[in-house]
């Protein structure tokens, strides 16, 4: 019986590498869908979701990604890269807690990059008035705030 090799990495270990998987489950933005071996070269997105594998044996195991990258090649690889990844045999408890928590820290993380941005673009407004000769907001030149342009 022909099998896949699974690799899933995070950027701190590669925290599976199983050669005798029959069948892997996954989800992407679109939706389920499933890997055998002899499955065409393949890229896609993950959503913060649960990968589900059997091994020979017939067993089922699963592991909870925050997002990342699967990739197949040669028909026999399968590549995960994640930013964080749990395995669990117990279904439930990915779903209930791990994957809640997985999503909560996704939308802070995204949350932040927006406040960041926001950030970045209210410097480079300034930034820009400045080159323009404009007066900024708030102290007028020559007034103390510590800035270059304050020096007499």
């Amino acid at each position: 019986m022909k099998t896949l090799r699974l690799l899933i990495a995070t950027p701190a270990a590669v925290v599976m590498d199983r050669s005798d998987v029959v069948s892997i489950r996954a989800d992407d933005s679109s939706g389920a869908f499933g890997i055998l071996p002899g499955h065409c070269e393949f890229m896609t997105a993950l959503a913060v979701s649960v990968l589900s594998f059997h091994d020979q044996k017939g067993h089922t195991s699963h592991v909870a990604v925050r997002g990342g990258v699967l990739n197949v090649r040669d028909g026999f690889l399968v590549e995960v890269a994640t930013r964080e990844a749990v395995v669990d045999d117990d279904l439930v408890r990915l779903h209930g807690s791990v994957l809640n928590q997985m999503a909560k820290d996704a939308d802070r993380e995204a949350e932040a990059r927006t406040h960041t941005l926001g950030l970045q673009l209210r410097v480079m407004r300034q930034l820009d008035r400045y080159l323009r000769g404009e007066r900024p907001r708030g102290l007028p030149f020559g007034q103390a705030g510590g800035g270059a342009g304050d020096a007499q």
